[in-house]
C-alpha cells in the first residue's frame, strides 16, 4: 500500500473509532430553536421536500457529502453509498480522486460509480493543492471525465496539511488556480472546507473567481487537526496538531454569515450535521442542501440497505419538522420562525 493510501485508510479508522464525547467544539445549530405550530394545516404525506441542484432534481435536499478515495475499502463504500443515492434521489460527492489519479488503483472511482448511480448529481473530488500544480486543469479534466460527474467539489483543508507529516505547504496561487478551473471545466465548481469553516472574506474571493457552489463545512463534526493529531509519530506533532482540535468557524455561524453577506450563493451547510432537525435549521438558515460524511460512514461499511435506512430516518425528521413549523415545502421552511437561545 502506498503512503497515500496508508494516510486514507489511518484516517477511516480514526475516525470510526473516535469517541463520541471526544468532541469539545460543537456545530452551534443547538443555540437555534423552532416555534412550534401546534396547527399546522397539512397532511404529513403531503410535504414537498424535493429541490433541485445543476439541473437534476433531488427527492430531498441532502448530500451524501465527500467521504473517501484512496484506499482499498473506498470502493465498497463509495457502492454502498452510490446506490443508496440513486434508490433515495440524493446528491453525493466523492472523496479525493488524487490517488486514483496518480496511481494505477483506481478504487472504484470509475465510470461503474455512474453506473450504480445514473440519475443522481454526482460531484468529483480535488484537493486545492492539486489544483494549483502544474497538471492542476488535466486533473480536474480527468476527475470529472472519470466518474462522468456533474460538478467538481475543490476541498480547501490548509490546517490539516499544515499538521500532516509531508503535506502541502505551499498555498500560494490557489485561488488563481480556482479560478482558471472553473473557466476550463464544462461543469461547476463547487469549493468546500473539510471541517474548519469558509469565512466571508475567503467566500467573496471564491465567488468573484466564479465558483458556483460553497460548502461551509463548519466546525462541530470531523476535526481533521485531531485526526492528523492521533496519526502524529512524535510527541512534538500531536501536541503541535491538538492544540487545533476545536479550531474553526461552527457550521451554523459559517452558514448563516454567508449566507447574509452572499445571499444569491447557493450554499451546502456540512460539518457535524446529526440529525433532520438540524436539517431543516440549515435549511432556514441559508442552505441549499445539507451535507453528512462521517455521520453515515459506519452504515456505508455495512452495504447500501444500511445507508438507506440512515437517511430515511434523517428524511422522516425532516419531514416532521416541516410539518411541526407549518411548512408545505422547503420555500416555506425557510421562512419558518426560527429563534436564537441565549
Amino acid at each position: 500500500m502506498s503512503s497515500l493510501s496508508q494516510r486514507k485508510s489511518d484516517h477511516l479508522d480514526i475516525v470510526l473509532n473516535s469517541a463520541p464525547g471526544a468532541k469539545k467544539c460543537t456545530n452551534g445549530f443547538e443555540k437555534w430553536r423552532f416555534g412550534h405550530c401546534a396547527l399546522p394545516e397539512l397532511h404529513l404525506d403531503d410535504i414537498d421536500l424535493s429541490t433541485s441542484l445543476f439541473g437534476r432534481t433531488l427527492n430531498a435536499p441532502l448530500l451524501i457529502s465527500s467521504m473517501t478515495g484512496g484506499t482499498r475499502r473506498a470502493s465498497q463504500i463509495n457502492q454502498h453509498l452510490a446506490l443508496a443515492a440513486q434508490a433515495l434521489g440524493l446528491a453525493m460527492g466523492v472523496g479525493s480522486q488524487r490517488v486514483a489519479l496518480e496511481s494505477e488503483a483506481n478504487y472504484g472511482l470509475t465510470r461503474e460509480l455512474r453506473a450504480f448511480a445514473p440519475d443522481v448529481v454526482l460531484m468529483a473530488n480535488l484537493g486545492a493543492a492539486q489544483i494549483a500544480g502544474r497538471q492542476g486543469i488535466d486533473y480536474a479534466r480527468r476527475a470529472v471525465e472519470t466518474l462522468a460527474a456533474d460538478a467538481l467539489i475543490i476541498h480547501l483543508n490548509p490546517l490539516q496539511e499544515a499538521l500532516q507529516h509531508g503535506g502541502d505547504r505551499n498555498w500560494c496561487g490557489v485561488i488563481d488556480a480556482i479560478q482558471r478551473t472553473v473557466e476550463a471545466l464544462p461543469v461547476p465548481v463547487v469549493v468546500k472546507e473539510v471541517g474548519s469553516g469558509l469565512s466571508v472574506t475567503v467566500a467573496r474571493q471564491l465567488a468573484a473567481a466564479g465558483v458556483a457552489m460553497l460548502d461551509v463545512a463548519g466546525a462541530g463534526g470531523t476535526s481533521w487537526a485531531r485526526v492528523e493529531g492521533e496519526r502524529a509519530v512524535t510527541a512534538h506533532d500531536r501536541a503541535v496538531a491538538m492544540a487545533f482540535a476545536d479550531w474553526g468557524i461552527p457550521t451554523a455561524t459559517a452558514l448563516q454569515d454567508l449566507h447574509q453577506a452572499l445571499p444569491d450563493m447557493p450554499l451546502v451547510a456540512s460539518g457535524g450535521i446529526a440529525n433532520g432537525i438540524e436539517v431543516a435549521k440549515a435549511i432556514r438558515l441559508g442552505a441549499s442542501v445539507v451535507g453528512q460524511a462521517a455521520g453515515v460512514l459506519q452504515s456505508a461499511l455495512t452495504s447500501s440497505e444500511a445507508v438507506i435506512d440512515h437517511f430515511q430516518v434523517i428524511i422522516a425528521q425532516l419531514r416532521v419538522a416541516c410539518f411541526c413549523t407549518g411548512s408545505a415545502n422547503l420555500a416555506q421552511l425557510r421562512q419558518a420562525p426560527l429563534v436564537a437561545q441565549s
